[in-house]
């Protein structure tokens, strides 16, 4: 597959490899998915089975994600399309002694060549960066084994989403960098759901993130208007 028949926006691209170098950085432009990470780990865990697990982290970035399920006894893969971030994963791992597997490749791409290798497949705030979404879905749908499970976060196209994530969290706060989201880009529960039901999921749980500015912490909520997780099943 090469590059121009990618499901990639070059800019998306370009933006988050400008942050590679901070990635670990708890204070730094990465600091919402350091904060965010523990809530994450807890949802996948209740969710599905690590120890062991075969799992690939799609849009894996520099990895906080990816380690954080090895060190819960996954066999993880993260894969990227940004060089630059693998670098610093790849570079982090090795310092942290955490075995993660990481590899520059398309999720379509090793979906061709790969399909129905997976226990767990994750993608967290990928989706609404990439041109095409429901192929991406399509192809996590591709990469997990039957009675698997695929966990997916994104934002709601809603306007209380653009007034937190947008305005709130890039410019009042500072909490991301500026441009960081697009709010047409933003997925809402049902186009996520059908799209879900094309690729052959079944969609089990929506919980969505809230965020407290003033105790400046996440927490899992029925509220589904910002951010959200979704948890799908592959039947077997």
């Amino acid at each position: 597959m090469d590059a121009s028949s990618r499901n990639v926006d070059p800019a998306e691209l370009a933006k988050f490899a400008s942050l590679a170098q901070s990635w670990w950085d708890p204070a730094g432009p990465s600091k919402a998915l350091h904060e965010l990470n523990p809530l994450r780990m807890r949802y996948i865990e209740s969710a599905a089975d690590l120890g062991d697990a075969r799992v690939i982290d799609v849009g894996c970035g520099g990895g906080i994600l990816s380690e954080a399920m090895a060190r819960s006894g996954a066999r993880v893969l993260g894969i990227d399309l940004s060089q630059a971030v693998l670098d610093v994963a790849e570079l982090h791992a090795l310092e942290a002694k955490v075995a993660v597997e990481y590899k520059a490749i398309a999720a379509e791409e090793l979906a061709a060549a790969h399909p129905s290798s997976f226990d767990l497949v994750t993608c967290m705030e990928m989706l609404e960066h990439v041109p095409d979404p429901a192929a991406t879905l399509s192809a996590l749908a591709t990469l997990v084994k039957p009675d698997g499970n695929v966990i997916v976060s994104t934002l709601n196209r809603k306007p209380m989403a653009f007034a937190v994530a947008i305005v709130g969290a890039e410019y009042i706060s500072r909490m991301l960098p500026r441009g960081t989201h697009e709010y047409l880009k933003f997925i809402r529960p049902s186009e996520l759901a059908r799209w879900g039901r094309a690729a052959g999921l079944e969609l089990i749980d929506l919980t969505g993130i809230t965020y407290n500015p003033l105790t400046r912490a996440f927490r899992l909520s029925p509220n589904t208007d910002i951010n959200y997780l979704a948890h799908f099943r592959r039947p077997g």
